[in-house]
């Protein structure tokens, strides 16, 4: 069916386009242009009339790096991931990475081959990340340190082949016994290797890079901090090219000033994800993330023994506009929400508004409230 989107400011690969238009047509952007001549289409969508005199377009948001929302965890099967994505998918997430948390090494098999399962029927679902079990206990966060391990070969393997191929994250410590192979390992099966949950200095991380990591896994939480003689993982991190730094703007994790700091130390390279929780879009309360209990009090997360930070309950919306608020430029937030996270996985169908790129669309106020979401060419969330 072809959907024509109208009267908008298209916000798509760090440019701002006035008065645009583009066209959806089996699944996939046909056209895009400007002015009031437009193409013919079976359903027109006037976006002045739904999100008012400012109203945004961009591409789909892509999360990264998420564990659950409104209410369910993705560790919990296929009708928990559904109703997890359909509360970002409302947010404007039109397709995600499934994060899973450490557990037992057979239970992250059976979830990565669910996973797997749900890749084959879900479009939105983009693969696992595999958040552990190869971390540094000295920096577990919301992990259970009695699960975690060093990344064995045999290890590595099982993973990889429980996922059949759709294991798109590993985060690795690359500090740990075997933790270099590790990264190579999961980079020659196709996987994007991610330094995380580590307590790697700064020679440390350069290694990690050099072997072919290229995520920093949420930075600056659970690993050295930013010392001006100690650099450590986010300095080598925000100095090479090669690496997405992942950033979770949601004013726990990080204050708005690191926020616009990243954006400014590695630009067009900062990856805005929510790590989100079951509570995302819930109420507060007692949760659980993997076995361990969180309570949630006010919106943030905290490990119920320990208090640790335990993910967040931020959508990607969210994200957006406390980016933009804490100075960051509309247009790189928003890359910061698409095309980044895509090539990250390369997915480069995915995360911009071209002729043949995934029909994958957010409506914005001028306020930055989503006011629709397309993906596919198909509206998903009110307009």
């Amino acid at each position: 069916m072809r959907t024509l989107l109208h009267s908008v400011r298209l916000v798509d690969d760090e440019r701002i386009v006035e008065d645009a238009w583009v066209l959806f047509d089996g699944g996939r952007v046909a056209a895009r242009g400007t002015g009031d001549e437009i193409p013919d289409a079976a359903t027109a969508v006037d976006g002045r009339a739904v999100a008012g005199h400012g109203a945004i377009l961009t591409p789909g948001f892509i999360d990264l790096h998420g564990h659950g929302g409104g209410g369910f965890s993705y560790d919990d099967g296929p009708d928990a991931i559904r109703s997890a994505r359909a509360l970002h998918r409302a947010h404007g997430t039109t397709r995600a990475v499934v994060s899973l948390v450490t557990a037992p090494l057979e239970t992250l098999e059976r979830r990565a081959a669910m996973v797997a399962d749900l890749v084959e029927t879900d479009a939105d679902i983009l693969g696992s990340h595999l958040e552990g079990p190869f971390l540094d206990p000295g920096h577990k966060g919301a992990h259970d340190p009695s699960l975690l391990r060093a990344p064995e070969p045999a290890a590595v393997e099982r993973l990889l082949a429980a996922g059949r191929g759709t294991v798109r994250q590993v985060t690795i410590a690359p500090e740990l016994a075997g933790g270099l192979h590790a990264i190579r390992a999961v980079v020659a099966a196709g996987a994007a290797a991610a330094v995380g949950h580590t307590d790697a200095d700064a020679d440390t991380a350069r290694a990690a890079f050099d072997a072919g990591a290229t995520i920093l896994t949420h930075a600056f939480n659970a690993m050295p901090g930013l010392h001006h003689r100690a650099p450590g993982p986010i300095g080598a991190a925000a100095s090479d090219p090669r690496v997405t730094i992942e950033v979770i703007a949601d004013g726990v994790h990080l204050a708005p000033e690191i926020v616009r700091i990243a954006f400014a130390a590695a630009p067009g390279r900062v990856a805005l994800v929510t790590d989100a929780m079951a509570a995302a879009g819930a109420a507060d309360g007692r949760y659980e993330l993997g076995p361990l209990a969180v309570d949630v009090v006010d919106g943030v997360a905290r490990l119920s023994g320990g208090g640790a930070i335990a993910g967040s309950t931020l959508t990607q919306d969210a994200a957006l506009r406390l980016a933009v608020a804490s100075g960051v430029a509309l247009t790189d937030a928003v890359v910061a929400l698409t095309r980044v996270p895509a090539r990250a996985i390369g997915r480069h169908d995915l995360g911009g508004l071209a002729g043949g790129m995934a029909a994958d669309a957010v409506l914005l106020t001028g306020d930055l409230v989503v006011a629709g979401v397309w993906a596919g060419g198909d509206a998903v969330a009110p307009a």
